[in-house]
């Protein structure tokens, strides 16, 4: 007798199995791709105004430990900057260049100085120019707010009292784990 031999299993995906799991992986990585992108812009968002925090408590416990008075200048007032630095000196003895460097004067000696790169769309906005913190007492003059904006307008403000003490919040509460301000 004749025995029909039967069939092998095919093993492996079809053409139709794989483009339907590439279609899928397509649909979920559009769905997610807004999300990830908000993902990264508050990430970068928090990460600049971390670092801008820390500088506000570097320039404040530096004039405590130098025994001498440390400012912070920012470059633009009322429009967004991208540019600070930690100095000793007079009150102008350090500022920004027009090429985001620090540029020092009359005895003014740089501590740090941040420029934030045109990749990040993070822009700071600072309602005074300098701010100095007291080598006596650690106090600030004068109180000041400075505001990390991203592209989108998503925001991170810092507020420095006279104490030179730093609370952050968003506005609207919009960025998760800040409060509302």
């Amino acid at each position: 007798m004749f025995q029909l031999a039967r069939p092998r299993s095919a093993e492996g995906f079809t053409l139709i199995e794989l483009m339907v799991c590439v279609a899928v992986c397509t649909v979920l990585a559009l769905i997610a791709a807004p999300n990830l992108r908000r993902w990264m812009e508050v990430r970068q968002l928090e990460g600049v105004a971390n670092e801008l925090a820390a500088d506000l408590r570097l320039a404040r416990s530096e004039a405590i430990g130098r025994n001498q008075n440390v400012r912070i200048g920012f470059r633009g007032v009322t429009t967004p900057s991208n540019c600070y630095v930690v100095y000793v000196g007079a009150i102008d003895a350090c500022r920004c260049t027009s090429r985001d460097e620090a540029a020092c004067e009359a005895g003014g000696q740089a501590i740090r100085h941040v420029a934030l790169q045109a990749g990040q769309q993070v822009s700071l906005q600072a309602n005074v120019p300098t701010m100095s913190f007291d080598a006596q007492h650690g106090t600030s003059t004068p109180a000041a707010t400075l505001r990390l904006a991203s592209a989108s307008g998503l925001a991170i403000q810092h507020v420095v009292n006279l104490l030179g003490r730093v609370r952050s919040c968003s506005p609207q509460g919009a960025v998760a784990g800040y409060r509302a301000c």
